[in-house]
């Protein structure tokens, strides 16, 4: 089904390329093409380079900002070079060709794909007499180097990580991966910004109906422009509406897509983001940090069970704290003094809600606040605004000791989109608990989990691999083994080969 739908997109694509204007022998034409359409005299970064060539104009056309200078004057110098040792000849075009030294020369044939090439940062060739156009490679886009990822750290690894620059991003992949059968297919998304979207996958071992879907959503996107790149083509490829939790997994380093890619997901690269998707992923995804692969299998395990107990601290403990506050008779003997020792005019529920929604204002303008500020400002937040407001009654000690638990729990979640779910889901459960007591704990995580496992992504199961079961997987979550042990791709991916290593290793 799916290859048949391939099939009809393919069939339309070419239907369409048909109907597109084909470029004229006349180089009056294009320029008045390029005047008309791109604004060529209007935009001071659009450029025209006319040439004499064996008696035949050349022009070259292109952008200044998104082109590497040496190269197009290397090409022009070429060209003007062919004066000088070709004679008159009707096969201008294959000898401007031949004469193009670069590594990515392709001919085109339509205006509208000419246009096209020159706003993605090519030159275009064209040739008085020809019906075709020559484009030329010579892309340098603006942009930073490779630099370790400020969200994903390790002690211990590699620093480089993915740029806003598509061709960095699968470079830094292919270094990693050095396979012939990693497939990296580009598709152009959006009607004003044409935004290159590629597509990676390892083609023998990738599910074929989830790279299918994939592509075929991603043609499917009818937009002006994608600026908000990834996130976009994120939201027209899940149509998550209001779901809280993430659904695809960002990551910013190489390392750990070239892992993914291994495992047979399917990576999404969005030009001009320096974070690359993974598809798909489950609630599990989420939890994994690169840290834990750097270090021994059993320093490894006992990271990843410190995070997991941070996850469950930034869930529950606000919740379960204050049905204790509530309901004091559930604590056993030895743990009555869990609870506010002061009473204060303000409700326990409006504090927690303060305090939580306070220390968000604090991240947030942590975020936001220029780098050589934010110390300042949290020594601030802490010292004056936490004691002060301690002192004045507006909060009891532990409602500051639990909220801040909570909150370094929510920060040692190594996604950030789950750990701001994670915080909507605590305040739900604080709302349960604050109406319906110990019953209100229970049926809020009841329906919590029940919404979780409900949830899919891609035709992934979410809370796999307990729900449903699958034992060996769900050891390899509890526990980090090592790498010659693990042996098998996980089964959630659909893999074609599902060896990691040859069956006699």
């Amino acid at each position: 089904m799916a290859t048949e739908i391939l099939k009809k997109d393919e069939a339309k694509k070419h239907e369409d390329t048909k109907q597109k204007t084909p470029i004229p022998e006349s180089l009056e034409k294009i320029e008045k093409y390029f005047k008309d359409k791109i604004g060529l005299g209007d935009s001071f970064d659009l450029g025209v380079r006319k040439l004499k060539v064996i008696k035949k104009d050349v022009h070259l056309y292109y952008v200044n900002g998104l082109c590497d200078t040496q190269y197009i004057i290397e090409i022009m110098e070429q060209i003007i070079r062919i004066n000088e040792h070709e004679k008159l000849s009707t096969n201008m075009f294959q000898i401007v060709e031949n004469h193009l030294v670069h590594q990515s020369v392709k001919p085109i044939e339509t205006l509208d794909e000419m246009v096209d090439q020159v706003l993605s940062g090519l030159m275009v060739v064209v040739i008085e007499g020809a019906n075709q156009a020559l484009t030329v490679d010579v892309r340098s886009y603006p942009g930073r180097q490779p630099q370790e990822p400020d969200t994903e750290k390790v002690v211990r690894g590699s620093r480089d990580g993915f740029v806003e620059n598509i061709v960095v991003n699968t470079a830094l992949t292919r270094r990693r991966i050095r396979d012939e059968r990693l497939r990296f297919e580009i598709i152009k998304v959006g009607e004003r910004s044409k935004t290159d979207i590629a597509v990676a996958y390892i083609k023998d071992v990738a599910d074929t109906d989830l790279v299918s879907i994939i592509k075929k959503e991603i043609q499917a996107i009818k937009i002006d422009g994608l600026t908000m790149a990834d996130k976009a083509v994120e939201e027209f490829l899940l149509k998550q509406g209001y779901n809280p939790y993430p659904l695809v997994r960002y990551t910013e380093r190489a390392d750990v897509a070239a892992t993914h890619l291994l495992e047979g997901h399917v990576l999404i690269y969005v030009d001009t983001s320096p974070s690359v998707m993974i598809t798909p992923t489950t609630y599990f995804h989420h939890m994994q940090h690169a840290e834990e692969f750097r270090q021994s299998p059993a320093v490894g395990t006992f990271v990843r069970w410190v995070r997991f107990l941070g996850v469950i601290l930034s869930l529950f403990l606000l919740p379960l704290w204050f049905l204790f506050v509530l309901e004091p008779h559930l604590l056993p003997d030895k743990l009555a003094f869990i609870g506010p020792n002061e009473h204060t005019n303000i409700p326990i529920v409006v504090q927690l809600f303060l305090a939580d929604v306070g220390l968000e204002f604090l991240r947030l303008a942590a975020i936001h606040t220029p780098t050589p500020l934010s110390t300042a400002m949290g020594l601030i937040a802490a010292v004056l605004i936490g004691q002060i407001a301690i002192d004045v009654g507006l909060f009891v000690p532990e409602v500051i000791l639990y909220a801040s638990l909570a909150t370094i729990g929510t920060f040692t979640t190594p996604s950030y989109e789950l750990s701001i779910a994670n915080k909507i889901g605590r305040l739900m459960l604080l709302v349960a608990v604050a109406i319906f007591h110990a019953p209100g704990f229970v049926i809020g995580a009841t329906l919590y989990f029940l919404f979780l496992s409900r949830i899919r992504s891609l035709n992934t199961p979410y809370l796999w691999p307990f729900l449903p079961f699958n034992p060996k997987a769900a050891w390899q979550i509890i526990i980090r083994t090592s790498v010659p042990g693990d042996k098998i791709r996980p089964s959630i991916v659909h893999p074609k080969n599902r060896h990691k290593q040859p069956a006699n290793s």
